[in-house]
């Protein structure tokens, strides 16, 4: 699916040199959050940075990656060559034994963080949020208040997998009296918290093409079939917020390409994800440069508010 981007009266406050305040949301998926390496190996090769970088889910990994590391062709390598070699019992070890446990009732979620923790104790290289070299946002849902959350101090790893902690799955994070859990529950691609901080020009990092709803065969399996589920619903949300934020900041969407459907809980694509999405992120980028080269119009017509490239 193409790009789309939407153009509107950018917002109060500017990044370094006069340029816009960037942002980069980056999305919940689970695996697909491969996807994101390829897209940023485009934006870094277009030294097109972030001022400050915004994420949730499988998102929050990779903007915590990103976050304390230069914007290099280079990083967005070694972040490609993390999610090939990710497999999901690094993260969600389903072992009988595990699973027998939370069916049981012995404790609210189905398998422990220690994959999850020990990953992002390896890749983060900051003790608290507020020590990220770009300035890093997660945003997770408090279970008490139903609430999102927007977590900019405090220890990261904790906030990663807050962020990251999908309900009856993983264990949700206690957080200064709240309960924090995934916070793609409710916003799996936070613009309205990049929005708030003051971007002016945000790309966005989906894990799924706004308006993609059908899927060639049944989901295998609940957990497959619960995050289908829930894909759905902020699918919906992503929509509504393009639309809301449009007058607010310039809107950038870079395609989620995924032809074969691959899963968000099937692990052994990334490298075809990675490669999908940084060449249909370079086609996207280049059309987008082209026409703000031509003044953002077409020889016959105006380039309309919203359009696909």
């Amino acid at each position: 699916m193409s790009t789309v981007t939407i153009t509107a009266r950018p917002a109060a406050g500017r990044g370094p040199a006069g340029a816009p305040r960037t942002a980069f949301v980056l999305a919940g998926g689970a695996a697909l959050g491969a996807m994101q390496a390829g897209m940023v190996h485009a934006l870094y090769e277009r030294a097109i940075v972030p001022d400050l970088l915004v994420g949730t889910s499988a998102g929050a990994l990779n903007a915590a990656f990103l976050a304390s590391r230069p914007p290099t062709v280079a990083i967005a390598g070694e972040l490609a060559a993390i999610w090939r070699g990710l497999r999901r019992s690094d993260v969600l070890p389903l072992r009988p034994a595990t699973l027998l446990g939370g069916l049981a009732g012995r404790r609210g979620h189905l398998v422990r963080d220690g994959g999850l923790r020990r990953l992002a104790t390896r890749y983060v290289q900051f003790e608290r949020l507020e020590q990220a070299s770009i300035p890093l946002h997660l945003v997770a849902f408090d279970l008490l208040s139903g609430n999102e959350v927007r977590l900019s101090d405090g220890p990261a790893v904790d906030a990663v997998l807050a962020a990251a902690a999908v309900p009856g799955v993983l264990p949700p994070v206690r957080w200064r009296g709240q309960l924090l859990a995934d916070g793609g529950i409710a916003d799996n691609t936070p613009i309205s918290h990049s929005v708030a901080l003051g971007a002016q020009r945000i790309y966005v990092l989906p894990t799924q093409n706004p308006g993609d709803r059908g899927l060639p065969h049944p989901p295998r399996g609940a957990l497959a079939a619960a995050v289908h589920a829930i894909t759905l619903l902020t699918n919906a949300r992503l929509q509504d917020d393009l639309a809301r934020y449009a007058p607010a900041a310039e809107l950038i969407v870079l395609p989620a390409l995924n032809p074969k459907h691959i899963a968000p809980t099937d692990f052994g694509h990334a490298g075809q994800l990675i490669t999908q999405a940084l060449a249909a992120a370079q086609t996207a980028l280049t059309a987008r440069a082209a026409q703000s080269a031509d003044g953002g119009h077409s020889p016959r017509r105006p380039c309309p508010r919203h359009r696909n490239h």
